[in-house]
């Protein structure tokens, strides 16, 4: 079967990539790098995003949505991260998936709206420090629902991007029998606090989230299956960033190099350059398709989706992780001074590849599924 995208889906990234291009090109992520102090949400990007209905993309039509799917969302993700864009764009995706996939209908009539809109800015907090990916890192206890259907949280979730300007988290919590859920915190709820943490990825703002009897509502199927599908589709749209980070990178490395001479002629005619070069581009090539087809697994419930998500943050972590590296080893000294946006797509893929599992993580849990 042949996968590529639509020419609907190839409008929808052009016109992402168009306005970053326009609107927020690399000096603007700059100025967000350099002013470690900043909220790291600018809201000339957000706006942009909001009416081209990228924030939009996963929510019902009925909920002012654009009902699309995976395979639409991915395209926006990797636009994103081929601009190394900050923001909150996944954290409130990932959010309004959540109430989509678990929520009630007045949950969804609720929340969906304002999330499609980027009238709220969501973020998800789903494990706590050095957790496991899968679900078993929750650090969350959550007691039983009271009379009025609210319940209280206590613990921890760290790493969180976002949390500093969130409106809403989505919180993964285990309840008194040990089974885990997503719950719904409000900003300024009570007992809700937010640590922030340095980062070396200057396009991005993380921090640690602390509950301490905090009120939450459950969402309404919020069960494990919930949260598995959290994470697989988290999973997915990481790696769809990854990638475009890896393209991004490559493309930018070869046309220097296509520039640069040393001794009369081209440093990309050296043969060890090419096939490095040749290398880099089917790692990359590979990990876009394995992204491909596990956003149209999930989309389509396929009997692999866990299979195809694995290998997708796979390959996606590796081809990100090695085609940053060769981005500063390959434009030379100057790659190597701060000054150069190399460090902008490396650190990015440095720090997003783990997010949902890093590439060895992934890999054994694609040994257990194969066995």
């Amino acid at each position: 079967m042949f996968f590529a995208l639509t020419e609907e889906q190839e409008a929808f990234a052009s016109t992402v990539s168009e306005f970053l291009a326009d609107r927020f090109d690399l000096d603007a992520v700059r100025g967000v790098v350099e002013d470690p102090d900043g909220d790291g949400h600018p809201l000339t990007l957000w706006k942009g995003l909001a009416d081209q209905g990228a924030l939009a993309v996963l929510v019902p039509e009925e909920h002012d949505g654009l009902g699309l799917g995976l395979l639409d969302a991915q395209v926006v993700a990797r636009a994103l991260g081929a601009g190394v864009a900050p923001g909150p764009w996944l954290t409130t995706v990932l959010a309004a998936e959540a109430i989509r996939l678990a929520g009630s209908p007045e949950q969804q009539s609720r929340w969906l709206p304002a999330l499609a809109a980027g009238e709220t800015v969501g973020t998800v907090a789903l494990r706590g420090e050095g957790g496991a990916w899968d679900g078993s890192g929750i650090t969350v206890d959550a007691n039983s629902p009271e009379g009025d259907g609210t319940s209280r949280l206590s613990g921890s979730a760290s790493p969180v991007d976002y949390p500093n300007v969130a409106g809403l988290l989505v919180v993964a919590a285990t309840d008194a029998s040990g089974t885990p859920g997503l719950y719904l915190v409000e900003a300024g709820a009570s007992g809700l606090s937010v640590r922030d943490q340095r980062t070396y990825d200057g396009t991005a703002r993380v921090g640690a989230v602390e509950l301490t009897d905090t009120p939450a509502e459950p969402l309404a199927s919020g069960g494990a299956d919930a949260v598995a599908a959290l994470l697989a589709r988290g999973a997915v749209l990481n790696a769809a960033d990854l990638v475009g980070v890896a393209r991004e990178a490559l493309s930018r490395t070869v046309a220097y190099d296509r520039e640069r001479t040393q001794f009369g002629v081209p440093v990309g005619s050296f043969q060890a350059i090419k096939h490095r070069m040749a290398d880099l581009h089917v790692a990359v090539t590979m990990a876009e398709h394995a992204v491909l087809f596990a956003a149209h697994a999930l989309d389509s419930d396929d009997p692999g989706k866990a299979i195809a998500v694995a290998v997708a943050g796979s390959k996606a972590s590796d081809a990100a992780w090695e085609a940053t590296g060769a981005m500063i080893q390959f434009f030379g000294g100057i790659g190597f001074t701060w000054e150069h946006e190399a460090h902008f797509f490396y650190k990015r893929a440095r720090r997003r590849a783990p997010l949902f599992g890093s590439a060895e993580e992934h890999r054994e849990h694609l040994a257990a599924l194969t066995m």
